[in-house]
């Protein structure tokens, strides 16, 4: 349990792979917020429209509405005077023009919670991941189940024969692999191997 300071702003970070419970964790911080009558905002890349074009929606169709932005810079324009705490799902397709967002929203006093893939479907740092980890007060790190062997997994298995870096998908697109099991091109889904798996994000 974090003891969250006081009179400040801070940044809190969710990583992980695909299916890891990362939205989901983000969307609990931010009823939490809710049910304490703290003023809540959240943000998400427009781009991403697979559940539902006005809220955050996990893969187990938790959701909170949400406000769809093309910039990072949409952020600070649509912020109210009130607002207290900020969320952003899947920031890392916002770009490194995000960073100094959401530095200016913890310089400011707001708590700032952000969800996203800390890994490419390579395996590779997904920016601004790298530079939000090294910079947030605090860090999550969620993993999944591998489909292959049942280990914690951490990564994303890309499972169409796209190279293209940003490709927005959920199941039958991806599947969580452990570091043993990734393979850094595209390749077929496997059956799981007998493992109930937590379907989440």
């Amino acid at each position: 349990m974090h003891q969250f300071p006081k009179d400040i702003g801070w940044v809190e970070v969710i990583c992980g792979s695909m299916f890891s419970g990362k939205t989901e964790e983000l969307i609990r911080r931010l009823k939490r917020a809710l049910y304490g009558k703290q003023k809540v905002q959240v943000f998400k890349p427009k781009i991403d429209n697979r559940y539902d074009e006005l809220a955050v929606v996990s893969h187990s169709q938790i959701k909170i509405i949400a406000t769809p932005i093309v910039r990072a810079e949409d952020i600070l324009t649509n912020l109210k005077a009130d607002t207290e705490v900020v969320g952003i799902d899947e920031v890392q397709f916002l770009g490194m023009e995000v960073l100094p967002v959401i530095d200016s929203l913890a310089s400011k006093g707001l708590r700032v919670i952000c969800a996203g893939l800390d890994q490419d479907y390579q395996g590779k740092p997904f920016e601004p991941m790298p530079q939000l980890l090294a910079t947030a007060e605090y860090i999550t790190k969620e993993h999944s189940i591998c489909v292959v062997c049942g280990n914690p997994a951490n990564r994303s298995q890309r499972l169409s024969d796209s190279s293209e870096r940003v490709v927005v998908g959920a199941a039958g697109a991806y599947e969580a692999r452990c570091r043993k099991c990734h393979v850094p091109t595209p390749v077929e889904a496997t059956p799981p191997q007998n493992l109930e798996l937590f379907v989440l994000r």
